[in-house]
């Protein structure tokens, strides 16, 4: 049976959602953090974007627009002095805050300032807000929000499709029955968490006939939990586990040219005290991401050829619907620009505007 609401049409397009030329501000991974010394200065490309990245005395990485404001050279051929970049071209020296504050050939520099891109560091990753102030925090997921982690980055990927079409692959229960053979109930409860966060939550005691449920069945008495935090459309943090233990994946991808999605999968669980507890920690994360190199595999052959197309929902599919409408209702930026996107009417009036102008002028 169709699932019908009139918070779906199949014929009307979404501005944003599976959109080559649109992102949705907020938080992006751009390095790992152990691929940035102290003192170390790269390029990188975030969205679209030339960017440089540098560490500083400080140990804080800073993020700037890629070229000097003087000649255009790139800041990435300069050196880091203290927690300052010098442009190796004619020696303009730029402050944290992307202040010019040295000019060899003046006894005072120019007030001229580079675009300085807020940057955070967390699970293993730095991170860059794609606005000029960031207006809400890290992802993270309640449970661990006030605690400490163990994270295990392992793997790295790029698919053929949006990021938004990888990631809502996770409330798609119908998948996890079909590809996975997993019983997982298909009832989620939603949960907006604020403007750019939204959780959905499933617990099953499961299918008595499963294996993996008669496996682990002696291990737990309550059903077994599953939840999934989206954050800024383009990073999910799964949470799965028995009463006893809960672990913790964290998918976060951003938009390459052309529709296409680059991804990072990081492990997470909370620390535990004492030797023991960290070695099982450790054990733990390196099993997951044993079986999960496995577990994956049918997924990403769905990434690399479809062409995602919600024209025929079910009342099964309100979770990936309910996550575009989410969606839909952040801020969007374009590929490239990280200007704020405006609607395609906004668009066609301007358009208007102008012709009108110009038959004015003729």
């Amino acid at each position: 049976m169709n699932f019908n609401s009139q918070n779906v049409n199949p014929k009307r397009k979404s501005k944003t959602f599976n959109n080559p030329e649109r992102f949705i501000e907020g938080w992006y991974w751009a390095i790992p953090s152990h691929h940035l010394r102290v003192g170390e200065v790269k390029a990188i490309t975030l969205l679209g974007r030339e960017l440089v990245i540098y560490r500083g005395k400080d140990k804080k990485a800073i993020t700037f627009d890629a070229y000097c404001p003087h000649l255009g050279a790139h800041l990435a051929e300069g050196k880091v002095e203290g927690n300052e970049l010098r442009c190796f071209f004619h020696h303009w020296k730029f402050d944290r805050e992307g202040f010019c504050v040295d000019i060899p050939c003046l006894e005072e520099a120019l007030p001229i300032k580079l675009n300085a891109w807020p940057t955070a560091e967390k699970y293993g990753m730095i991170w860059v807000w794609t606005g000029e102030i960031p207006l809400q925090p890290l992802p993270f997921i309640p449970e661990l929000e006030q605690k400490d982690c163990d994270v295990a980055i392992v793997s790295h990927f790029v698919t053929k499709c949006h990021p938004n079409v990888v990631i809502v692959n996770g409330i798609d229960s119908q998948h996890f029955n079909t590809v996975h053979k997993l019983p997982l109930d298909r009832t989620f409860e939603k949960e907006e968490l604020n403007q750019n966060a939204i959780i959905f939550s499933n617990s099953t005691r499961g299918s008595e006939n499963s294996w993996l449920i008669k496996l682990i069945r002696p291990f737990y008495k309550n059903a077994i939990t599953y939840s999934i935090c989206y954050w800024y459309g383009s990073t999910s943090i799964v949470t799965v586990g028995t009463d006893f233990l809960h672990l913790h994946i964290m998918f976060t991808l951003r938009l390459l040219e052309g529709g296409k999605a680059e991804g990072r999968t990081i492990l997470m669980m909370q620390k535990r005290k004492g030797i023991f507890g960290r070695v099982c920690n450790q054990f733990v994360l390196w099993l997951v991401s044993i079986l999960g190199q496995d577990f994956f595999k049918g997924d990403s052959r769905i990434f690399e050829t479809i062409k995602f197309d919600l024209k025929t929902p079910l009342k099964i599919d309100q979770p990936i619907i309910q996550f575009v409408n989410h969606l839909e209702r952040q801020t969007a930026l374009c590929w490239g620009s990280w200007q704020q996107a405006r609607s395609l009417r906004d668009v066609e009036i301007k358009d208007n505007r102008d012709k009108w102008r110009d038959a004015l002028n003729d």
